[in-house]
């Protein structure tokens, strides 16, 4: 690393870092086929039975809310489909302790939510 490369070992050194950068590629390439390659299919469709034992909450409760459209489902005839990614959704958005933002992002939501009326010197 102290040694001080010449304009004559430039070639040998790009070469050297393209070998390396290949093989992080292929590190890359094979880490995300073992971790995304097992993703499991959550888009499947649940009977409002399985759903209230997914969500856990009392049947009523969940028909009480489908009837009022709270909670995402389809109806093709005469039962619910509700589908499990959906309800992740709805629950990850109804959250009473949402996910914490970072410092850039409440400075974002705080200048979009305070807007004032310029003063009448400001015209």
């Amino acid at each position: 690393m102290n040694e001080q490369i010449t304009f004559n070992d430039l070639p040998q050194v790009v070469a050297e870092l393209r070998d390396e950068v290949i093989g992080m590629r292929q590190m890359l390439v094979n880490l995300q086929r073992e971790y995304f390659g097992r993703k499991e299919n959550k888009h499947r469709p649940m009977s409002v039975e399985e759903a209230a034992e997914y969500l856990r909450i009392p049947l009523r409760t969940l028909y009480m809310k489908l009837s009022a459209g709270i909670i995402p489902a389809t109806k093709p005839g005469k039962r619910y489909v509700l589908y499990q990614d959906e309800l992740d959704k709805w629950l990850e958005c109804n959250r009473k302790n949402p996910v914490p933002l970072t410092a850039e992002e409440e400075n974002a939501a705080i200048l979009a939510s305070n807007r004032r009326k310029p003063g009448k010197r400001n015209w």
